[in-house]
């Protein structure tokens, strides 16, 4: 028999999984012997079982709820439904993960006409006895009757304006009475029946209801938000009541051991004086700070304090405690460990191992790394209303405020002028950087969470929001609409692109602060990690960005990047555009000594950390302009009649761009495929790379070059590109007098380099492993595409477990990354191994890479001290299971 049902002094913290998170902690506290209101708990087994039995509760799971409630009226002395001494309780939810105010809870279960009056001749009391009644029949309607609770309020509220009441707590005892007897109407009215007069009919209803609510919608909504499993189900916590509106010796109130803002070790809270819970949640009455308890109940708030202290050494962790104050009797109702914001978490977790509560590694365990996205990037100030014009994709964290421009072009220009600008587009493409560059943050309708603009913001730390479908651009008139709301171009918006929120007007920013206990955490982290931790960064401003944030190198150089610059575009464009050899190398020619220059400056930036350079990667047609525009402008052209040399360019521009359209440039002509046609490309690339180590070794500076090879699919490939590289090298090392030592490798971004990586190793120095591209070629999806059009709705409808693109399918993709690296190392047991997709800052993806044995990961440089941490916790956590395994040996 499954035993469904267990009392509060039969279970302990060790039993979450099956208790939940507060019923664990019930059972905890009962066994250490705090003042904690008797009861029982109804497993997550339970509650998976109403599900198998079709939303209904087993015989099997009803004898034990009896048996239970028995127990209860005994420990008690009361009896559920007695009218001469009538036991009430709550029925609350309890999931293994925390889910505040997911769920739904019933209080003062077990009023009704009789019991009232048995209350009232207790507790000589009939104000509170029928004040606790009518609270009943509200929330019991709302939760199990689907009675909007919005019909008691204005009901409540009309009734207190006819008496000439400010507040509940003027309602007497026959005030309350006409109360309910206007709830029961209001039940009969909009549920169809009589309110249910049977206690135990009421117990019933109400844990099917709490059952229930594990699948109402903002249930699913915060699961999916937080990732937590859908399977789990929810415990139901039945406990006896304790009452916190029985005069003014008795309150209610919640309250954190630390704040859970800023971490400062001093009790944080607030109560209300002769109110139960729902009073303080639902703001009819101001509460008031804990600290005030101290002159309102000296004695109960010495004990509180002395709970607290007693909670939070027992739990080892700050601690959310609600609490209940019974004629001057203190009660403890809950505790779990309290949630808090990044800086507090790392404050807290630091100041714990000070106070030599924990251990440094706990202490890293402590602190969620994607949290830390809080503390590398503006932020919009959190005690700011918000009230959100739109919703898009987080893409990039952040926040800022500026003016809406439609245009890369203008957003450069305003930028100059010392304008701040959001840049807004449909969608962006590579000609858009220097606009994204000068913009405060980026806003795009279209194009999902590894976009262009997602990809790029990221890289540069600033705040975008991609896939905003409710915004209507209409670029002829400068203005995109919402609804009925118009935004022109020179409107102030403001930006969170952290939630995805688009706001009207400026809102206060609060600026990133890297505290000391930030710093001191990092440092832990960095002693217990072994995988490495590189940047990508295209720049000399990236790169020193990259090194403060702690980068042990750079895995991944975009140099098609360096190629966006608005003074470069033309030249890139004559190389591209040129119809003879000679035309295409005066054109490089000129390149050579800009990409020269760039190389110099990231060596010197990195001093002597390794720097992976990546050659030219994208399609060339990226770097002409769109076909369909340059199409309405020759068209324009020629229907003026114009025979101008401006037509003539432009004809012969667009016969270009339609040359090199292609079907699918994602499996085009790109990457290493560029190299193999146009070798002079990589040539010119490789010559620039070695002339800059040249420069930089002249100064004295030490170098560590990687030149990694694009999109190889073929060993061949490498083979040949290789070669050029090494005869570039010879050619400078010839020029200078120099030895260079260096590296040369690919990225690994196509199924069969992976398949085929015993081969590739061959000529291999390294492996970086490009997890954006080898997902999109492994899926068949289009990254922009799936994102935009099908990819939520697989997450939501669970057909995938979460977005590929953001952490790495382990399944599929994260088994081509093990053949590769596998096959890779049989070959060359010492091949260096990294991957340098956007997967490299995520922490699930992190751990992977830690098992698997991969030297580094590669992300953004915001993004550096968040895989810091995660790679320490991803040691950690290898370690303990390796424990864990060999104590179960």
């Amino acid at each position: 028999m499954n035993k469904f049902v267990f009392m509060f002094d039969e279970g302990n913290s060790e039993k979450k999984e099956l208790l939940g998170g507060k019923g664990a902690n019930l059972a905890e506290m009962t066994r250490i012997g705090l003042p904690v209101p008797y009861g029982f708990t109804i497993t997550t087994e339970a509650c998976n079982s109403y599900y198998d039995e079709g939303k209904s509760i087993s015989t099997e799971m009803d004898v034990q709820v009896l048996e239970g409630l028995k127990k209860l009226e005994e420990k008690t002395g009361k009896k559920l439904g007695d009218p001469s001494n009538p036991l009430l309780v709550s029925v609350r939810s309890g999931a293994v993960h925390s889910m505040p105010g997911m769920m739904d809870t019933v209080l003062n279960l077990g009023m009704n006409d009789e019991t009232v009056e048995g209350l009232a001749k207790l507790t000589k009391n009939s104000r509170f006895a029928y004040d606790s009644y009518r609270r009943f029949i509200q929330m019991f309607s709302d939760v199990v009757l689907k009675v909007d609770g919005f019909y008691f309020e204005q009901y409540l509220e009309e009734t207190r304006e006819e008496k000439g009441y400010d507040s509940d707590p003027e309602m007497s005892a026959e005030d309350w009475k006409e109360v309910i007897n206007g709830y029961k109407d209001i039940v009969k009215r909009h549920a169809k029946r009589a309110f249910p007069e049977n206690p135990k009919e009421q117990l019933f209803l109400s844990i099917s209801a709490v059952f229930e609510s594990w699948n109402n919608q903002r249930a699913i909504v915060y699961r999916r938000l937080q990732k937590i499993p859908g399977h789990l189900g929810t415990a139901v916590n039945i406990q006896s009541m304790v009452f916190g509106n029985m005069g003014n010796d008795s309150g209610t109130g919640v309250a954190f051991t630390r704040n859970p803002s800023t971490g400062e070790a001093k009790l944080y809270g607030e109560y209300l004086i002769n109110a139960q819970g729902e009073d303080v949640v639902a703001g009819i009455r101001t509460p008031q700070p804990i600290g005030t308890l101290q002159d309102e109940m000296p004695e109960v708030y010495q004990q509180f304090i002395e709970t607290c202290h007693l909670l939070e050494k027992h739990y080892q962790d700050m601690q959310d405690i609600e609490f209940t104050i019974e004629c001057g009797e203190l009660f403890i109702l809950q505790t779990r460990t309290g949630k808090r914001t990044a800086q507090a978490a790392i404050r807290i977790a630091v100041e714990l191992v000070k106070e030599q509560l924990i251990s440094k590694k706990a202490a890293i365990l402590r602190v969620d790394p994607d949290q830390l996205n809080q503390l590398l990037h503006r932020r919009i100030d959190d005690s700011y209303e918000r009230k959100p014009l739109a919703n898009g994709l987080p893409a990039s964290p952040g926040a800022a405020t500026g003016q809406v421009v439609f245009d890369a072009d203008e957003a450069e220009i305003l930028a100059k002028d010392g304008k701040k600008v959001i840049l807004v587009r449909q969608e962006t493409t590579p000609d858009d950087i220097h606009g994204i560059v000068a913009a405060q943050a980026t806003i795009t309708s279209r194009g999902g969470m590894t976009s262009h603009a997602a990809v790029v913001a990221r890289g540069m730390g600033k705040a975008c929001v991609c896939g905003c479908e409710s915004l209507k651009i209409n670029l002829k008139l400068k203005q995109f609409k919402v609804g009925d709301t118009i935004v022109n171009q020179g409107d102030v918006i403001s930006v969170d692109g952290s939630t995805g929120e688009i706001i009207l007007g400026e809102i206060p920013m609060i600026e990133p602060q890297l505290s000391d206990e930030f710093q001191l955490l990092l440092t832990w982290a960095d002693e217990e990690r072994k995988l490495g931790v590189r940047a990508n960064a295209d720049n000399p401003e990236d790169a020193k960005k990259a090194l403060a944030f702690g980068a042990g190198g750079i895995g991944l150089c975009r140099t098609e990047h360096m190629f966006m610059d608005v003074h470069r575009i033309p030249i890139v464009q004559d190389m591209i555009l040129a119809e003879t050899y000679e035309e295409r190398e005066t054109a490089l020619n000129k390149l050579l000594p800009m990409q020269q220059e760039d190389f110099e400056g990231i060596f010197e930036a990195m001093q002597g950390y390794p720097v992976t350079i990546r050659l030219l990667d994208p399609p060339l047609h990226e770097f002409l302009p769109d076909k369909e525009e340059l199409l309405v402008e020759v068209t324009k052209l020629q229907m003026a009649g114009s025979n101008s040399k401006e037509l003539k360019d432009k004809e012969h521009l667009l016969r270009k761009v339609r040359q090199l359209d292609e079907f699918n440039p994602m499996l085009g002509h790109r990457g290493c495929r560029l190299g193999m046609v146009f070798p002079e490309i990589y040539l010119m690339q490789a010559k620039a790379i070695f002339y800059a180590i040249a420069k930089v070794m002249e100064k004295g500076v030490e170098v560590k070059p990687e030149i990694m090879i694009p999109l190889v699919g073929h060993v061949n490939e490498l083979k040949e590109i290789r070669q050029l590289v090494m005869n570039a090298g010879v050619q400078v090392e010839g020029e200078t007098g120099l030895e260079f030592d260096y590296l040369i490798g690919t990225m690994i971004e196509v199924p069969r380099a992976a398949l085929t990586a015993d081969q590739i190793a061959e000529e291999a120095d390294f492996f970086s492993f490009g997890t954006n591209d080898l997902t999109q070629t492994t899926f068949g999806y289009s990254r922009d595409d799936a994102e935009g059009k099908f990819l939520q709705a697989y997450i939501e409808n669970k057909v995938l477990p979460e977005n590929p693109f953001v952490s790495l399918d382990q399944e599929g993709v994260g088994k081509l990354v093990e053949t590769g690296v596998k096959l890779g190392r049989e070959i060359k047991p010492a091949l260096k191994t990294g991957i340098c997709g956007e997967h490299g800052g995520d922490k699930n993806s992190i751990q992977f890479c830690h098992d698997l044995g991969l030297d580094y990961t590669s992300c953004s440089p915001y993004r550096v001290p968040i895989a810091r941490l995660a790679a320490a916790q991803a040691t950690i956590k290898r370690e303990q299971k390796k424990y864990e395994l060999q104590a179960n040996v």
